[in-house]
């Protein structure tokens, strides 16, 4: 284990090593790389947190956010419960920021995917017999294929909506929240949740923006499809962007 202390965009990792991590989370290898088969789950994020001391900065500084016409901090909105309220262990960790992302992956000796990786992840068919529907080779506008229909997001992309309670009014003006992960079918590679459900920091930019991909449950379709690209600064905290870890393989 990694004795951690992070202090917004700065991450100190000391040189005491106690413990190895256990991460038992599906992976999918793509080429070179590997990458997570699905979100960063609580439960994950939790033995992290247990193992190191982690206290995020949404923890420290009394909640994350969500947008309500302007940024709006909700107190109780973190990681452990990501509506202010009691959470399944299997839902995507959000409200982390990009550094904080970044100390998750490094813990379980992975690392945040390169904005390249994930885009060669999400939309390139890499398995030599996919199911039915995908092509190796082939190169699709949107992680599920030709279409968005599969993925949780706000619209045009079929029946699938976030899990209750989140719905709206009670939490946030629009959508209805994400799904634990593996509750929408795998899409490209045989990854889950690559678009929709929540955003995705990858590796890239600078401290004042920081790419994120893949659209969540608060935008449509268009945010999912592969030439559509958000930044944030690092330090941001919000209700819908998460993350998954990669590893180069040897």
């Amino acid at each position: 284990m990694k004795r951690l202390i992070i202090f917004a965009t700065h991450l100190l990792l000391s040189a005491v090593v106690l413990a190895q991590p256990v991460d038992t989370a599906p992976i999918q290898t793509i080429g070179n790389f590997s990458i997570d088969a699905h979100e960063v789950t609580i439960e994950q994020v939790t033995r992290f947190a247990r193992a190191t001391g982690f206290v995020s900065q949404a923890e420290r500084s009394g909640g994350g956010s969500t947008f309500e016409g302007g940024w709006v901090q909700r107190a109780g909105w973190n990681w452990r419960t990501p509506f202010g309220i009691v959470a399944n262990p299997n839902e995507p960790a959000v409200h982390l920021t990009y550094d904080e992302a970044a100390a998750y992956c490094a813990w379980a000796g992975k690392r945040l995917p390169s904005d390249a990786e994930w885009i060669e992840a999400a939309y390139t068919e890499r398995r030599a017999s996919p199911p039915s529907g995908l092509t190796s080779g082939n190169t699709y506008p949107y992680p599920t294929g030709n279409s968005a229909v599969g993925a949780n997001c706000l619209k045009d992309c079929g029946p699938i909506k976030g899990d209750k309670p989140y719905a709206q009014p009670r939490f946030t003006s629009i959508g209805s929240g994400h799904v634990q992960v593996r509750t929408t079918p795998p899409g490209v590679n045989g990854l889950y949740d690559m678009g929709g459900n929540v955003w995705e920091w990858t590796q890239g930019g600078n401290a004042e923006a920081r790419p994120t991909r893949g659209g969540s449950w608060w935008y449509g379709a268009a945010q999912m499809h592969r030439d559509h690209l958000q930044t944030k600064p690092a330090n941001t905290a919000v209700v819908y962007i998460g993350f998954r870890c990669a590893k180069a393989q040897r």
